[in-house]
């Protein structure tokens, strides 16, 4: 095992009033477009073709889909035994270990890409996120990049669900109290102290439980998420942090 005990996720309440509402062919038709914007965000961005990711908290969905064997090795690390074991079974990293962010015991400069993909904002609920950002810099080689993808707090529904939370009914909305949106201020902060040199980019503006109809409709205004200013109002938000060389 990587790492020591950590806090881990609050419990999700599948019986909650979105998830009511929201049909999974609906969800489906968002997390689509989400990872081929992801794609396309980050191909231009990266700065290296090939090497050593790791993804941290990688749940089911390590990031294959951003780092394409055999040109990336792919090691996932996650707090929950069941998702790396299914991790393994199912052949989505080279490598997988249950680990804890903020709290792995692996060399430094050991990778040239450390990925959060929508793990920041549960940590955000168990305390500060300096030490993610801090792991992630000493596990970079020179020239790599920490990438990180989450909700963004200055969207309407990161607003509302911010309130949610604030308000004690978030578990009864969407299942969950530890949904924290984060502000691109407080993204870019947190990479800056760390040493890192970040940019950020709004993945899409659309929520993921508008119609299908709707949600292609809004999506040509993703373009505008490749602009700094625009990029603040993102409702899913790409930090791009490069280590420098």
């Amino acid at each position: 095992m990587i790492g020591s005990e950590h806090a881990r996720a609050a419990p999700h309440d599948p019986d909650n009033l979105l998830d009511r509402l929201s049909r999974p062919s609906t969800l489906e038709v968002h997390y689509g477009h989400v990872m081929e914007r992801e794609q396309r965000l980050l191909a231009g961005r990266l700065g290296i073709a090939g090497g050593d990711v790791l993804s941290v908290g990688a749940g089911w969905h390590p990031g294959r889909h951003l780092f394409p064997a055999p040109a990336f090795r792919l090691v996932a690390v996650d707090s929950n035994p069941e998702r790396v074991a299914g991790i393994v079974k199912t052949g989505r990293a080279d490598e997988a270990h249950v680990g804890y962010a903020g709290r792995l015991g692996m060399p430094p400069a050991s990778f040239d890409v450390v990925l959060y993909r929508l793990v920041l904002h549960h940590i955000a609920y168990q305390g500060p996120l300096a030490p993610c950002f801090a792991e992630g810099a000493r596990l970079l080689r020179p020239g790599g990049a920490l990438i990180a993808v989450e909700p963004g707090l200055w969207h309407p529904v990161g607003l509302g669900l911010a309130l949610a939370n604030r308000a004690g009914a978030a578990t009864a909305i969407h299942g969950t109290p530890d949904d924290i949106p984060l502000s691109p201020q407080r993204l870019l902060s947190e990479a800056r102290a760390a040493g890192l040199a970040p940019e950020l980019f709004a993945v899409t503006y659309t929520w993921r439980r508008l119609t299908p109809q709707l949600q292609r409709v809004l999506a040509p205004l993703d373009a505008l998420g490749s602009r700094p200013r625009a990029a603040l109002l993102g409702h899913t938000l790409m930090l791009v942090a490069h280590k420098r060389r």
